[in-house]
């Protein structure tokens, strides 16, 4: 066996039983709904200053998990994920830009109603490149899902939020990019593409922060809270989400996932009180809605769990 074998191996993590993963899914969607919360918290810091701060802690944690996955081999692992694992990573960035601009710019919920969208983009564009099917029920799903970020759209230009509307969106394409990365070579392991997404955007959010003069020497508060989110809110959730898929299909891994889409405006309306206008819940409504059925019509076909 050679030693670029070994080290893919050794870096697959054991295979749950289903209920082990469906809670450890949830257990990542936990995590990841926590991003609102935690930006929410900031005193004054902007977009590439938490992204600066969060990537060096996701950078520095998944070099960590890889090199103990892989027996001390954590280059030759990474190396491994190719060009799919940079443009995968490269979409990432993207998607942790638009997705804390987002929330700056618009209300949590909003922004992740509209992070959900990311399922239906990722089915389009790997019909359009990679030539994958489609199902009938997707496609129907899909311009449900259409109607309800139009409805959320709408209302952001109406209140002044289309920025932060359009970056989930962008947010969104950037996730659906780094899916369809992962299916175009079949990567097993999305540790490496974050790994080489979280060192894209320290070298893309230092890179800019010099060109625009924005200090990197923000309030404490803001820095341990984009470390933390580096390592619990992102890391973390793909650590656990990465072991729990394992054993969970698809499907279910989609309607799963929607806890972050939930859970996330339901922290900062308990612990700030933000509430959600009633555009934006009537629009993410039809979009989760959208969601749901698609992945529900999708448990007909019985499909084999991810081993």
């Amino acid at each position: 066996m050679s030693n670029n074998t070994a080290a893919q191996n050794s870096l697959t993590f054991p295979v749950p039983s289903y209920r082990q993963g469906v809670i450890l899914v949830f257990i990542a969607g936990l995590c990841w709904s926590t991003m609102g919360l935690g930006i929410r918290f900031m005193e004054i810091a902007n977009v590439w200053q938490i992204l600066f701060y969060r990537s060096i802690a996701l950078t520095l944690f998944l070099f960590i998990v890889i090199t103990l996955r892989s027996s001390g081999r954590p280059l030759q692992v990474i190396r491994k994920a190719g060009l799919a694992g940079i443009i995968g990573g490269l979409g990432l960035v993207f998607a942790f830009t638009g997705g804390i601009f987002a929330i700056q710019s618009t209300s949590v919920a909003n922004a992740m109603f509209l992070f959900a969208a990311a399922p239906f983009i990722a089915a389009f564009l790997g019909w359009f490149i990679l030539g994958e099917l489609v199902r009938t029920t997707t496609w129907v799903a899909l311009i449900i899902a259409l109607s309800g970020i139009t409805i959320m759209v709408w209302e952001g230009m109406a209140s002044g939020h289309l920025a932060g509307n359009i970056s989930a969106l962008v947010s969104a394409l950037g996730f659906a990019i780094f899916t369809i990365t992962l299916r175009w070579r079949k990567l097993v392991e999305m540790m490496p593409t974050v790994f080489l997404a979280g060192l894209f955007a320290l070298i893309t959010s230092g890179c800019i922060s010099y060109m625009l003069e924005y200090t990197l020497q923000i309030p404490l508060n803001d820095i341990l809270i984009a470390l933390s989110m580096g390592v619990f809110q992102v890391g973390a959730g793909l650590i656990f989400y990465t072991i729990g898929s394992k054993s969970v299909p698809a499907v279910e891994l989609t309607l799963i996932s929607l806890t972050e889409v939930v859970l996330g405006p339901l922290w900062v309306w308990i612990a700030l009180g933000e509430t959600v206008s009633l555009y934006t819940l009537l629009g993410g409504m039809v979009l989760l809605g959208a969601i749901a059925g698609n992945a529900l019509s999708g448990l007909k076909k019985k499909p084999v769990p991810i081993l």
